[in-house]
């Protein structure tokens, strides 16, 4: 799993590369968001696009982050989810919860 950073504004984008499937990588994602959030970023976009698959590890990271941005006063929005990942969105009704975007300039436009 490879995280890359980019900040559009005081928009960060953090465009995940790879699979979401438990263990360290899927821990780095949300430790990123805690850190963030410690930072006073309070606009945080996660690109899924390179994002192969995920189970319910990588959902709970997911959910944790928008969990703790929440609790900063902020929010997460995810940008390209990509159609085996919203599937399983779908499954879990977790659609409902996310704030999804098209593209990552569509979800940094909606803050």
């Amino acid at each position: 799993m490879q995280i890359n950073e980019q900040r559009q504004g005081d928009v960060v984008v953090l465009a995940l590369k790879g699979k979401l499937m438990g263990g360290t990588e899927t821990q780095a994602v949300h430790q990123k968001v805690k850190e963030l959030t410690e930072d006073k970023v309070l606009k945080i976009v996660v690109d899924l696009a390179k994002v192969k698959w995920m189970n319910s590890s990588g959902l709970g990271a997911i959910i944790g982050s928008m969990t703790t941005i929440k609790n900063a006063g902020g929010e997460l929005k995810l940008a390209n989810v990509t159609d085996k990942v919203h599937s399983l969105f779908m499954i879990t009704k977790l659609i409902t919860i996310f704030d999804t975007h098209e593209s990552v300039a569509e979800a940094v436009e909606s803050f």
